[in-house]
């Protein structure tokens, strides 16, 4: 099995790629690449893509899948992955998993807690900066069953003020600690709008709020697309060409000045 991903939501421009993971999703080599930019996504891109197919020794007709960012983020880093990836997937006769970028991000900030030892993280508050004094915002629990390692969304996602979020009710929610037992829900935060709005400081465990650790620096990565993708793979859950549109959640592209905005 053989799944590409890309992402171009946010400053950060990422392809990854499987190689030769099992029809269950397990093994499997993986190879990125991921680069900052403030823009020249559109540039970077393709020639991720193409490094890495040759890398690879595959080419596209080869691939079982390819996977994307589908928002929400920058209109046009959105924009451009889901035509991207249309463009791949038409060509090619493969078929496209469209992927949250808040979604990948919860699962990035689930591993590294689990890589560090820490009190196992029950959930997650995932805040992008979503520009014009707001922040994308997404609440994820692990998951359970044979998907287990893939975030579930507590609610729908949504843009909104940072002095506005607000960490869900969880009331009575237990997890496994891993040992079978039960323990009780613990909270952590991830992505760039916590650097970004100082309001939301007051979600952190020494402001006296819920979130135990924030992740702050936590962009989307094509990497954790492709291991949420990868089970959708290996189901059947994949979607023909057409569906690889984006999400946007938010509607107004820029902020109307208000002598414009009334009436």
């Amino acid at each position: 099995m053989n799944i590409l991903a890309l992402d171009t939501s946010t400053e950060a421009c990422s392809a990854a790629l499987c190689v030769g993971a099992a029809s269950n999703a397990s093994g499997g080599r993986v190879l990125a690449r991921y680069q900052e930019a403030p823009r020249g996504h559109a540039e970077l891109i393709l020639p991720m893509v193409d490094a890495l197919l040759a890398e690879a020794g595959l080419t596209l007709k080869d691939l079982d899948a390819i996977a994307f960012g589908r928002g929400p983020g920058s209109f046009t880093g959105v924009r451009l992955a889901s035509s991207v990836v249309q463009g791949l997937a038409y060509g090619s006769g493969v078929g496209v998993v469209p992927v949250s970028t808040l979604q990948a991000v919860a699962y990035h900030a689930f591993a590294l807690e689990d890589e560090r030892g820490a009190p196992r993280a029950t959930h997650v508050l995932v805040c992008n900066d979503a520009r014009m004094d707001e922040v994308y915002v997404g609440a994820f629990a692990r998951g359970s069953g044979a998907d287990g390692a893939v975030p579930v969304a507590l609610v729908a996602e949504t843009v909104q003020p940072p002095d506005k979020v607000v960490v869900p009710s969880v009331e009575g929610a237990a997890m496994s600690n891993g040992a079978g037992a039960q323990a009780p829900a613990r909270w952590i935060g991830a992505g760039r709008g916590f650097p970004a709005y100082p309001a939301l400081s007051s979600l952190r465990a020494e402001q006296g709020g819920p979130l135990a650790a924030v992740h702050e620096m936590m962009l989307p990565r094509a990497e954790d697309l492709l291991a949420i993708a990868r089970p959708e793979v290996a189901a059947g859950r994949v979607l023909p060409a057409t569906a690889a549109l984006p999400i946007y959640v938010r509607d107004q592209v820029a902020k109307i000045p208000g002598s414009l905005s009334s009436g």
